[in-house]
């Protein structure tokens, strides 16, 4: 018998913590030994399209739908020796780790309040040349290809570049971006102020009509005439995010805070699939294995998340509640006995 990509998924989701390939034999009653599991792992090819099939089969869409891109590393400083790491910045660290960079695609419906997975791209420049801006260039070409209603494209702002916010302006959707403080833009309302009429975004001055209202701008770079609106968004005590649209009617700062905040539901998707299927524990070290091991996390995840919705409770409770039943009947059959 040979080890199926069911069986590993089901494995992912049955493990606690433990996704080496020696504990999935250990547990598998004796029906395989470990060097099965790897060979599994390094000879299958399970690729992004799984995920998008799948996701565009289950997940309701709407026409007021939210996309969100963002990437996450998924942390190997264990290991020197697996091949897609490499030393890249990690937003969850705050610093430089060694790992393999995701970019994912998720799909928020406001009419009912869920996020999905809808598509993911291996970050991997040193074989196939493209970076992360492409990846997204790509999964969001991918969703007009394949007919996904949406009306909205959120994403942070190391993917705010001018070529990708035009795009999709002319795909006729609306983002919502915050930029980078030194990013440029004019404010001076002249069509004609030139290039020292441009200044970083975080030395403009706002009166509290345009704190509450937004205002037009121009960003350095964009296309003729082409103006944007402008919020300076109170995020934290702390923390002022200057958030830019293409919805030239939106008039609240209030509401374009709402909108915003929807981009963390993917922060919520990492920290939910890290913290669920394994997906930094595997030790494979052939760039296919990890591949595979990443692709098959995220079926885990999208099913164990279903499964959840299901039942009106968290993810977390559905992962743990198998290992919950089993400490609950220790208490009346217990393994070993203290005493």
């Amino acid at each position: 018998m040979a080890v199926t990509a069911q069986m590993y998924g089901q494995f992912l989701i049955n493990t606690p913590t433990n996704v080496t390939g020696t504990y999935f034999a250990d547990t598998s009653g004796q029906q395989f030994a470990h060097d099965q599991v790897t060979r599994f792992l390094s000879n299958s090819k399970l690729t992004p399209r799984i995920i998008r099939d799948k996701a565009l089969a289950d997940v309701p869409m709407s026409s007021h739908g939210f996309v969100l891109f963002d990437d996450t590393v998924v942390d190997k400083d264990f290991s020197r020796k697996i091949e897609p790491a490499r030393q890249q910045y990690s937003g969850n660290a705050h610093g430089i780790v060694r790992g393999i960079g995701v970019v994912t695609c998720v799909y928020y419906n406001p009419d009912v309040d869920q996020f999905y997975a809808l598509d993911y791209r291996i970050f991997d420049p040193d074989r196939d040349g493209q970076n992360k801006l492409d990846h997204v260039w790509d999964m969001l070409d991918g969703l007009t290809v394949r007919n996904v209603a949406y009306g909205y494209v959120l994403m942070d702002s190391w993917y705010a570049v001018t070529e990708l916010m035009v795009h999709i302006a002319d795909l006729g959707k609306i983002y919502y971006c915050p930029l980078k403080d030194n990013r440029k833009v004019d404010d001076s309302g002249n069509p004609h102020g030139g290039k020292k009429a441009y200044r970083a975004v975080s030395t403009l001055q706002w009166d509290q009509t345009e704190l509450e209202r937004g205002k037009f701008v121009k960003v350095f770079g964009f296309p003729g005439n082409t103006k944007v609106k402008l919020f300076c968004v109170q995020v934290s005590t702390n923390r002022t995010d200057y958030v830019v649209t293409n919805d030239l009617t939106q008039g609240s700062a209030d509401g374009v805070r709402k909108a915003s905040a929807i981009r963390w539901k993917i922060e919520e998707f990492h920290r939910e699939l890290k913290q669920t299927t394994g997906i930094e524990h595997c030790q494979a070290r052939k760039q296919r294995s990890q591949r595979n091991h990443i692709s098959l996390c995220i079926q885990a995840w999208m099913i164990m998340k279903a499964a959840a919705r299901a039942a009106n409770i968290t993810i977390y409770e559905q992962k743990n509640k198998p290992l919950r039943d089993y400490v609950t009947d220790q208490w009346r059959r217990p393994y070993t006995v203290f005493a």
